[in-house]
């Protein structure tokens, strides 16, 4: 299977090539400009010289090929992102990862957009794609770091039965990570808007926390 990342010039879009690409998953690295992704992808391979990453950089476009495509780019971006290559996402399985997220003061607060969450907003943009949403609690240092498990669990919320198989199928590879079926899209809201604590949790005990479920077998 070969993933492309939307926007995986970001620090949490080049964790989660990393990563993919660590757990033997071909990773394409996208960005509007393509100096810029393979730049990154440089990077990203520079830093882990010990192994060998099936990554590349390359433009949205052709993330957007890809069997699967993850949105990493800001929440305020993702929809018009996805737009710009939507007869690419057409059939195919769409993760979103963003959450929609200010701050005010020392005050982390959600934003809820017009389609009540991120994901549900790219469904929107790209009507044809098959929408998950799903690793919005996973600190990026967490997901980055190759030498140690992510050790968090994670929610998938979709519409859509492939895309909810196919994303449990794709966080099952990942170690540490035990992911769940959190329901339909509508529930993406509430999933995305408790990003907004655990950062702020992380600023007041100055750490790096994640979530674990108790009383659930991952599926």
């Amino acid at each position: 299977m070969q993933i492309g990342i939307l926007g995986g010039t970001g620090p949490v879009g080049r964790a989660l090539c990393a990563r993919l690409a660590s757990v033997g998953y071909r990773c394409v690295l996208g960005s509007r400009l393509v100096e810029r992704a393979t730049d990154t992808c440089a990077e990203v391979l520079a830093k882990w010289p010990d192994r060998t990453l099936p990554l590349v950089g390359a433009c949205n476009t052709d993330a957007a090929q890809c069997d699967v495509v993850v949105v990493a780019t800001p929440w305020d971006v993702a929809a018009s992102t996805v737009n710009s290559v939507s007869d690419e996402l057409s059939g195919k399985v769409v993760i979103s990862m963003a959450n929609a997220l200010t701050k005010v003061g020392k005050q982390f607060q959600p934003l809820v957009p017009p389609e009540g969450s991120v994901a549900a907003t790219v469904q929107a943009a790209v009507p044809k794609a098959l929408v998950a949403a799903t690793l919005h609690h996973v600190p990026a240092h967490h997901l980055g770091d190759l030498n140690q498990p992510v050790d968090c669990d994670v929610l998938v919320c979709s519409d859509h039965p492939e895309a909810t198989a196919t994303t449990l199928e794709i966080m099952g590879k990942l170690p540490g990570v035990r992911s769940f079926n959190a329901g339909s899209l509508i529930y993406a809201g509430p999933v995305e808007a408790f990003t907004a604590v655990l950062l702020q949790l992380n600023t007041a005990y100055q750490t790096k926390t994640a979530i674990r479920f108790t009383g659930l077998d991952a599926a």
